[in-house]
């Protein structure tokens, strides 16, 4: 493909994402999702946990919001445009399958990283000092990539039923944040413990968040960052080719 037609199929991505953002995301339920979740989460811990430290608690935050706000509606999309029959007008027009994937992961990576600076508000009103900003907003950034292209992963399967794919998007995403060192730092597990964690990409951005906020981190932090850019690689190009065999299913 030549520079012009991919800056071309790069335009069509930015306008399916600004579709996807005034449909999907600028929606009451859909914003408190992503903050009730993690702060629920969040709230049941600190109460369990009274002798976690505040960065501590606040790195895991950070990791829960992102998380579940990148994930929250790209599982869903090509569910509901193809319930809604508008999947086959996006088919038949001059968009490759990879540019309109990409469009939805662009959708949810602002979204992801929007949400999660209120988080990182309630941080700094809490005194929690940030000594690696720069390290944190690369985590942020890498975090919401691969994130939301793990939901757009999710969504392969073609079920036009929103409701069978958010189902298999929970029994994923929540076994996912008790095995990432959110609540057990991961030098703390037992070592099959140790072995689930390193396959979960949440593990590394949640090292990185405990990184920048001064608390102890399990790996090297240019270990996170590659692992974390590798995980979001991979998903992108997985999701990428499997919608492009299951996209005709859905039509």
């Amino acid at each position: 493909m030549r520079s012009g037609e991919i800056a071309g199929q790069l335009r069509r991505s930015v306008v399916i994402a600004k579709k996807d953002i005034r449909i999907y995301y600028v929606k009451g339920p859909v914003v408190i999702f992503g903050l009730l979740i993690p702060f629920f989460l969040f709230l049941a811990f600190t109460v369990g946990n009274r002798f976690a430290s505040l960065p501590f608690l606040v790195s895991g935050l950070l990791a829960m919001t992102l998380f579940f706000t990148a994930t929250a509606v790209t599982p869903v999309i090509f569910p509901w445009e193809a319930q809604a029959r508008t999947l086959e007008r996006l088919a038949a027009a001059p968009i490759t399958i990879p540019a309109l994937v990409f469009g939805d992961v662009l959708a949810s990576l602002v979204f992801g990283v929007g949400i999660t600076l209120v988080p990182v508000g309630i941080a700094f009103a809490l005194g929690v000092v940030v000594g690696h900003p720069a390290v944190l907003l690369a985590g942020i950034l890498l975090g919401a990539v691969c994130f939301s292209s793990l939901g757009t992963l999710l969504s392969v399967p073609p079920a036009n039923a929103p409701q069978n794919i958010m189902m298999l998007s929970s029994l994923i995403k929540f076994p996912l944040v008790f095995i990432s060192g959110i609540f057990i730092p991961v030098e703390s597990l037992p070592v099959w413990g140790r072995l689930i964690a390193v396959l979960s990409p949440l593990t590394y951005f949640t090292d990185i968040a405990r990184y920048s906020v001064g608390e102890v981190n399990a790996f090297p932090i240019a270990l996170d960052i590659i692992a974390l850019a590798g995980f979001a690689f991979l998903f992108l190009l997985v999701a990428m080719t499997l919608h492009a065999r299951t996209l005709p299913k859905r039509l």
